[in-house]
């Protein structure tokens, strides 16, 4: 089919994206290529070795290290954050690791304007894009402002090899939910939507194999190759009802980013396939069913993703609260966001049932 449109805008953001294994080792070329000399090394906690392993590898260019990255980037963290990288003069962040470590790289650098180069370990997608999302008060909120949009981004298949494969999974699919979401994404370009079907086709080939052999670095730099298009897209054009419940159910109920993306996708592509079903025939396509949704539920069960809210720690009596919250400012979407029906797909979700046609 063709992405052809009479009318689109097309916008790539000056990036640097080096792929390879052992790329990793070319960090302080990177860092004095950026004309920097003091460089934060970011981490969450659970990867501080990961911290000690980029100090050495930057030589004397690594100034100091904050391991506080958390999930969801809560404001106060990232105003830490902020202050170490004041105090000991940084001029370059090095964040390593996943989505979380990448939000508050973004948030650091919003507040400074420090560059940024990150070295992804998961499938997040989001050092591909000018998006920051954080969380404050209980609530999560998201702002695209390209000062937040990483200089350099480092894919090295060897730092995913590790991954466990329940991790490689759903962060795997909350990549592929910007690509399925991009597809009719009212700003789309042709280009965009020509990364978003190349993205899901990687992940659908690369991730079972994966799965099969977690070792296998040809496999993981597919995936990579995957999550660097989907978030190429979500850089790129906006997102709707999809991201909008997610990003409502990990900033007011503390639910984890991934799994969370990997329950609500088939379930929100199923209520919007209803009102453009062409646009995402693509996703039938590549996956091989004639309904979307079903077709990306029966992915992620053969993946052995989550399928259940309920097994991420919602409670049943949370589905109203829920509904009512992502229907408050809802993100633009193809279909009216319409409360009883979002009621609906959160009980389904909560049941870890199939979606509905």
């Amino acid at each position: 089919m063709s992405f052809f449109r009479e009318e689109f805008t097309a916008q790539s953001p000056a990036v640097r994206v080096r792929f390879g294994r052992n790329v990793r080792n070319s960090i302080a070329d990177e860092i004095d290529a950026l004309g920097a000399r003091r460089a934060l090394i970011l981490t969450t906690p659970q990867q501080a070795d990961m911290a000690e392993e980029f100090a050495a590898l930057c030589g004397d260019r690594a100034a100091g290290r904050f391991t506080g990255a958390v999930m969801h980037t809560p404001v106060e963290v990232s105003e830490q954050a902020t202050e170490q990288a004041r105090s000991i003069g940084a001029d370059v962040l090095v964040a390593v690791g996943g989505g979380s470590t990448t939000g508050l790289g973004k948030a650091i650098a919003l507040r400074t304007g420090l560059p940024q180069i990150v070295v992804p370990t998961t499938y997040a997608g989001s050092e591909a894009t000018p998006i920051l999302g954080q969380t404050e008060n209980g609530l999560k909120t998201t702002i695209t402002d390209r000062r937040v949009q990483p200089e350099i981004i480092l894919y090295d298949a060897e730092l995913v090899a590790t991954l466990p494969v329940a991790m490689t999974v759903t962060s795997a699919i909350n990549a592929m939910a910007h690509a399925a979401e991009g597809l009719y994404a009212r700003d789309r370009s042709p280009l965009t939507s020509l990364m978003a079907v190349e993205g899901l086709r990687a992940f659908r080939d690369a991730l079972p194999r994966v799965i099969a052999a977690p070792g296998d670095l040809a496999a993981r730099g597919e995936t990579l190759y995957g999550a660097w298009l989907c978030g190429s897209v979500l850089g790129q054009v906006g997102m709707a009802l999809h991201h909008k419940l997610c990003h409502t159910l990990g900033g007011s109920f503390d639910l984890p980013h991934a799994e969370t993306h990997a329950v609500i996708l088939p379930h929100a592509i199923a209520y919007n396939a209803q009102a453009v079903p062409e646009l995402l025939a693509p996703v039938a396509e590549i996956f091989g069913d004639a309904d979307p949704g079903r077709a990306l539920h029966r992915f992620a069960r053969e993946s052995g993703a989550p399928l259940a809210l309920r097994d991420l720690g919602l409670k049943e009596t949370d589905l109203d609260r829920a509904a009512e919250i992502a229907t408050r400012n809802p993100y633009w979407n193809p279909r009216p966001v319409e409360r009883d029906a979002l009621r609906r797909l959160l009980a389904a979700a909560w049941a870890g049932e199939a979606p509905d046609r």
